[in-house]
């Protein structure tokens, strides 16, 4: 393995990538039912009236169901919209309607808030690659997660999605890397 962090990310992003597009269809479906299971068991624990969560791509861990149990229950959910300048603006998806972002994101349509919306809510829900056993979380390589959660004052609890091969014993790390404060797998949530 080469010692430059980056392109370890990089080695570990492409392995992790085709480890998900080649999931058969059946293990998607029964990680979905548990994320739905855990990530409601997590909005329970914490309390949470207000949340972030990502609208997950087809190979990714799926949140639509739960994000459909959120606000079915009133919890309102801000969804990350991608901006050009490396900054996530936020909206509530107040017209049902689903637009495409940068980088081939899916997000709400709806009025943007601003990057400041999300000081407001109680817990953080964020797409990962992988984490590993001491809460450091490998994105996607874009840094915009990393560039939120470095500039929030104060951050509520925020957890990684990742399915239960993607909890790891260490990922490459870099400086500018933001650790999370919890995991949620189909089969179990630990906090860090």
């Amino acid at each position: 393995m080469p010692d430059d962090p980056d392109v370890q990310k990089r080695i570990l992003r492409a392995e992790l990538r085709e480890r998900r597009q080649v999931m058969p269809p059946h293990e998607r479906e029964l990680a979905a039912e548990g994320f739905t299971s855990r990530l409601q068991e997590l909005v329970g624990s914490t309390g949470a009236e207000s949340l972030s969560c990502y609208l997950s791509m087809p190979t990714e861990p799926n949140t639509r169901p739960f994000v459909d149990w959120a606000e079915a229950r009133g919890i309102r959910v801000l969804f990350p919209v991608t901006r050009e300048d490396g900054l996530l603006d936020w909206t509530v998806g107040e017209d049902q309607t689903e637009e495409l972002g940068l980088l081939g994101t899916s997000h709400p349509g709806g009025e943007l808030l601003g990057p400041m919306a999300i000081n407001d809510v109680d817990l953080i829900v964020v797409p990962a690659a992988a984490v590993d056993a001491t809460g450091m979380r490998l994105g996607w390589g874009r840094g915009y997660f990393d560039k939120t959660l470095g500039s929030m004052g104060k951050c509520p609890p925020v957890y990684a999605v990742v399915f239960d091969s993607e909890f790891v014993e260490r990922v490459p790390r870099e400086v500018h890397d933001q650790p999370v404060n919890g995991l949620v797998t189909p089969t179990r949530i630990i906090a860090f």
